[in-house]
């Protein structure tokens, strides 16, 4: 038969299912014969011969033998296509292991075909953009692990970038170590918020009035409350629903007036210490506040549910360690409840929030600190009113104007320092400190606690007792 004739027969059984497989006469198993592995295949732990190929990427594997039929278990990660009579053309298309299975006259080999995600295209650019350093790449269950060793942090960071943006669909471990090793895998964070909050308020108004026989007057700007002059049977009534700050009355002349002369100043101050451990490349986050209840209607009858909605002090971060170097994702927040800017809904008051919040990305050492301010937030707001004509006098139309001012004035300021910290073995931990109705020494019961009064929960004194005097026994006398 010439080599034309053959590559028509393998043509039509280039791929076939399992199926085929299975119904292969059972004769052909007894006389399947060892053959050596063809180049490019490695041993496995199923014991079969491996082929990796990566994904998009195709292989040729040369047979000792002519080809008869091959079969695949799963055509979607790879394809195979016979090129000549002891050539197969390999296509990786998804990651994954699978089953080559190829038939010859008298022989059958079976190969672990495992199509990895690029990431051999990934090794090879991280060689190229770091040369000198140890990276290996590996895939395991949909994850990129980095390993190996890098002389430096921007190394060991750059890597994982480079890795996570050429392989978005698998998450990166990061596994690759510095001189000296990493001491530890958790961060401390200490967090201080500290927040000042200055209002002022200036307020200025004149109000008059006059009774008489014949009339009554008044003279308002209405910016605040005057007094209403009521006449009934000729007598004249005046009813005050707020008195200002200052009021006179004459009787004998029925004039009077009120003034309101007032200045008020507040300030108020907030602080937190929040202190959170996380894990290396793990989220944690903290809140010092409450939850403030949010009615909700829903469908045409208009049922009420509730929902709570979170406000306070409140910290998220994420934190990276790269030797002794910790890069940062926090994201400290302030939220109060404003109840001026809220609605009504039902018949339920619902607050609004005042929100103050800052999201960044930092890279310190450990111990450092830094801080985030500038988080300001100032209101002036001044209210003017006057009576037409009349406060346009020359001196005396000062008495017909109103004012009001209002200032509101708060700084936020956050600062954070993280720290690499580990667990304590229990011969580090400190005692604790003795409570005050326990001794030392004397009457009472310290001394028979474990560890002295003063030393709780500290290790036992490892004092040598006195070694007893020769003949020391029952205490016989002579």
């Amino acid at each position: 038969m010439t080599p034309g004739t053959r590559l028509k027969r393998l043509a039509p059984v280039a791929v076939i299912a399992l199926a085929g497989v299975l119904a292969a006469p059972a004769g052909l198993s007894g006389q399947a014969a060892q053959v050596p592995a063809p180049a490019g295949a490695v041993q496995s732990q199923s014991g079969f011969e491996r082929i990796i190929v990566a994904a998009g990427r195709s292989v040729v594997l040369t047979m000792p033998f002519d080809i008869k039929k091959i079969a695949i278990t799963n055509p979607e990660i790879a394809d195979a296509t016979g090129v000549s009579p002891r050539e197969l053309l390999i296509d990786g298309k998804a990651a994954g292991t699978i089953s080559l299975i190829v038939w010859g006259e008298a022989s059958r080999v079976q190969y672990d075909l495992e199509v990895d995600p690029g990431i051999t295209t990934l090794q090879s650019r991280l060689q190229s953009l770091f040369p000198g350093e140890d990276i290996e790449v590996s895939v395991s269950d949909g994850a990129v692990v980095l390993s190996g060793h890098v002389s430096s942090n921007t190394v060991m960071l750059r890597a994982a970038e480079i890795a996570e943006a050429s392989t978005p669909d698998h998450k990166v471990i990061n596994l690759l170590q510095l001189p000296g090793g990493q001491t530890s895998q958790q961060v401390l964070l200490q967090v201080r918020f500290a927040e000042v909050n200055h209002n002022t308020l200036a307020d200025l108004a004149a109000s008059f009035f006059t009774t008489r026989t014949a009339f009554t007057s008044s003279s308002t700007t209405e910016q605040f409350a005057a007094p209403l002059l009521q006449a009934n049977n000729g007598v004249t009534t005046a009813t005050f629903s707020d008195l200002l700050n200052l009021f006179y009355f004459n009787q004998n002349q029925g004039i009077g007036g009120v003034i309101k002369a007032i200045q008020q100043t507040s300030d108020f101050e907030s602080l937190a210490e929040p202190n959170l451990i996380a894990y290396n490349g793990q989220e944690a986050s903290f809140l010092a506040g409450g939850e403030f209840p949010v009615p909700i209607v829903s469908g045409i009858a208009g049922q009420v549910t509730v929902s709570y909605k979170e406000f306070g002090v409140r910290l998220k971060f994420k934190p990276t360690i790269a030797g002794d170097t910790i890069r940062l994702h926090v994201r400290p927040e302030v939220s109060t409840l404003d109840f001026g800017n809220g609605v009504t809904l039902s018949g339920f008051r619902i607050p609004a929030l005042t929100e103050r919040w800052a999201e960044t990305d930092v890279e310190l050492r450990d111990g450092q600190s830094f801080a985030i301010a500038g988080l300001l937030n100032n209101l002036a707001q001044n209210n003017r009113a006057a009576i037409p004509f009349l406060s346009e006098i020359p001196i005396i139309g000062n008495i017909f104007k109103s004012r009001d001012k209002q200032g509101q004035h708060t700084e936020l300021l956050v600062l954070i320092t993280p720290r690499l910290v580990r667990p304590l073995s229990p011969d580090e931990v400190p005692p604790l400190p003795p409570m005050p109705m326990i001794k030392g020494s004397g009457g009472g019961v310290g001394p028979t606690l474990k560890g002295g009064g003063g030393l709780l929960d500290a290790p036992t004194s490892s004092s040598t007792p006195a070694p007893k005097k020769p003949g020391g026994g029952g205490g016989g006398g002579e």
